[in-house]
């Protein structure tokens, strides 16, 4: 496709590979306009259930590793860059099991309105996309095919979102066309919330 690329394998949950990630790329690009930050995991656990392991786990992924990222991104994105951070639709919704999970989302929901006023003196904007049920492996996990199913009949559409609708989003906030959105939360999830 006529671009360069390069692949860092990193733990987002630990900061010195955070930094690892935006140095490497400094070095080899000499600059870094974009960051998405997409990397996350879930479970589905009640409360009661919900051990001080697993949540430290979720909460090291889903926050720790945006918060840190977003930090180095504040400090060596370009001038008109882009953060783009994932939450995801569960976040409007009363879902039982979902407590953690939700709360990681939500807090990267905050994080993403504040340093959208932090960073936009450098014309940086920053948003956060929040996916509903979309057709991926994460999704799919310790899902049976009727909790599938009932997911995907809650949008509007009456399916599960298909990975491109999602990148597709990430795309057009990435672009200059999206130069005067920051501080959103965009919910890609055909009507689920």
């Amino acid at each position: 496709m006529g671009v360069e690329a390069i692949a860092i394998q990193a733990d987002i949950s630990k900061v010195p590979d955070i930094q690892r990630l935006f140095k490497q790329t400094l070095e080899r690009f000499g600059k870094v306009d974009i960051l998405v930050n997409n990397a996350g995991i879930a479970f589905y656990k009640p409360i009661a259930q919900v051990s001080e392991e697993d949540f430290d786990a979720i909460f090291a992924i889903n926050v720790k590793g945006t918060y840190f990222a977003c930090q180095q991104a504040a400090q060596h994105i370009s001038e008109g860059g882009r953060i783009i951070n994932f939450s995801s639709s569960t976040t409007a919704m009363m879902l039982p099991t979902y407590s953690t999970y939700v709360a990681t989302k939500g807090a990267v929901e905050q994080i993403t309105r504040v340093l959208a006023k932090e960073l936009g003196a450098k014309a940086i904007a920053v948003n956060v996309i929040s996916p509903g049920p979309t057709d991926t492996e994460l999704f799919r996990e310790g899902k049976t095919q009727e909790q599938i199913d009932r997911l995907a009949q809650m949008a509007a559409f009456g399916k599960l979102g298909e990975v491109q609708e999602i990148a597709d989003v990430v795309a057009f906030l990435a672009s200059d066309e999206a130069r005067w959105i920051t501080g959103q939360n965009i919910r890609v999830n055909g009507g689920i919330a």
